[in-house]
């Protein structure tokens, strides 16, 4: 149960940061500010505990590669759609293949019960995303979405292995550092220097949005060493949820009766997962 609530709460700060992307006058900049934040922050991790073990390299550095193109693919889905509808088809892609890949590949036993609510709440989440009707204009933006969910899927798998061979704390410091001082070089070398000539507050919103999203990382790493990868990967994405709230509430997406059903699906599938 312990672990059910943390995760949930790591997903209410998942969404809050990306709302804070989404609502950024200019969302490279935001994510670039997001990511020197938490490549600080774990710069600092990196110099207390020192080294990570031996043959650990290989999961941290897949998962710092991951880790930024998933944050190409979720700044190229929000700049193509919106973000309740990008949001929800990028997290929702992702639970159902973490539970293929960790049944089929790494053997993990999942309840009956948790499947079902693995299902449903990946139904939910991805129903959400087709209430808006998308039309044929919106296929770029839906395919950036999805590809941003299969690498969701893909780290979580890493991290959910890198964590049972090494101690959370020293991977999440590692994983940040790597990416979060490559993503802001890159975007200098992108768009130049003055990307980051932002006004102070714009400047203070990005460095917590940083902090924020590390946060949730942080959480959802401790509750992968101790739960089933298909069913906590579940549980984080309920984000959307929360997102889609957000987007109702602060950006004037509208949220009706239909996504209220879809979110009652999702609130289901969690229940199922709970009492497995």
């Amino acid at each position: 149960m312990l672990v059910m609530w943390v995760v949930l709460g790591a997903a209410v700060l998942h969404a809050t940061w990306n709302a804070m992307a989404h609502g950024a006058p200019d969302r490279v900049a935001a994510l670039a500010l997001f990511e020197l934040a938490a490549g600080v922050i774990g710069l600092v991790a990196v110099l207390v505990m020192g080294l990570p073990p031996a043959g650990t390299w290989t999961y941290i550095i897949a998962s710092a590669l991951l880790h930024m193109a998933y944050l190409g693919g979720l700044l190229a889905s929000y700049q193509l759609g919106q973000f309740s509808q990008m949001y929800p088809l990028a997290r929702g892609t992702s639970p159902w293949v973490v539970a293929v890949v960790s049944i089929v590949v790494l053997h993990q036993q999942l309840a009956v019960v948790e499947l079902a609510g693995v299902l449903l709440i990946s139904a939910g989440l991805i129903a959400l995303v087709f209430i808006g009707r998308p039309g044929r204009r919106q296929a770029p933006a839906l395919l950036a979405a999805v590809a941003t969910g299969l690498m969701i899927a893909a780290y979580t798998v890493v991290d959910g292995l890198a964590v049972h061979k090494m101690p959370v704390a020293p991977y999440m410091g590692w994983v940040f550092m790597m990416q979060g001082f490559a993503v802001p070089l890159a975007v200098v070398c992108w768009r130049g220097s003055r990307v980051f000539a932002l006004p102070r507050k714009a400047v203070l919103s990005g460095l917590a949005g940083g902090v924020v999203s590390m946060a949730a990382y942080g959480l959802v790493l401790w509750a992968q060493t101790r739960g089933t990868l298909a069913a906590i990967a579940a549980l984080r994405e309920t984000s959307i949820i929360f997102g889609a709230i957000i987007g109702a509430v602060f950006f004037g997406e509208r949220f009706g009766p239909r996504r209220a059903i879809a979110a009652v699906v999702v609130v289901s599938g969690i229940v199922l997962i709970s009492s497995g």
